[in-house]
């Protein structure tokens, strides 16, 4: 993480990046309202693209699953001390309700348990009250998913057969 920044201008630097850096969740809209001290608070606004069913006007479910995720994985972020990359490993989501028409959809994500090489978050999708929510999640993360390689080494070119030959 940057020495330069406090935990909360780091953990709102990593949420950004997590929103714009995937074009899932940028395609999605996804906002993120608060994050620090383990927890992610996400929404994503309602508009007629993400509805799963035209005649009830209802938000898709998978729209609902990648904002629980989402908010998950940042929420993973900001219990850690130190940046490392994560993986989703297991992700149960219990549908308790339809959402709410016309209405945007928040998550609450409480990483509560981190170990060496995972973390554990429960999380919640709802539109007022996460007392009344519209799904329930319960995640496991992977840390170092890419096993200490810096970001990005996996987007790096293959060496050509020719390269290095004498």
């Amino acid at each position: 993480m940057n020495k330069d920044l406090s935990a909360g201008e780091q953990h709102r630097l990593i949420a950004n990046t997590m929103n714009e850096g995937s074009p899932q969740a940028r395609a999605l809209g996804f906002q993120t309202l608060e994050i620090g001290e383990a927890v992610a608070i996400l929404k994503v606004p309602y508009r007629p693209e993400i509805v799963g069913d035209p005649e009830t006007g209802v938000i898709a479910g998978g729209v609902v699953t990648t904002l629980l995720d989402h908010a998950s994985g940042q929420a993973v972020h900001a219990a850690m001390t130190e940046w490392t990359s994560i993986a989703t490993l297991d992700l149960r989501i219990d549908y308790m309700r339809p959402a709410q028409p016309g209405r945007d959809v928040l998550a609450r994500a409480h990483c509560y348990k981190l170990t060496r090489s995972v973390a554990f978050v429960r999380a919640v999708a709802y539109e007022d009250d996460p007392d009344d929510p519209v799904a329930a999640a319960q995640a496991a993360f992977m840390l170092d998913s890419s096993a200490g390689k810096k970001p990005g080494a996996n987007l790096k070119p293959p060496r050509s057969k020719t390269e290095g030959a004498a």
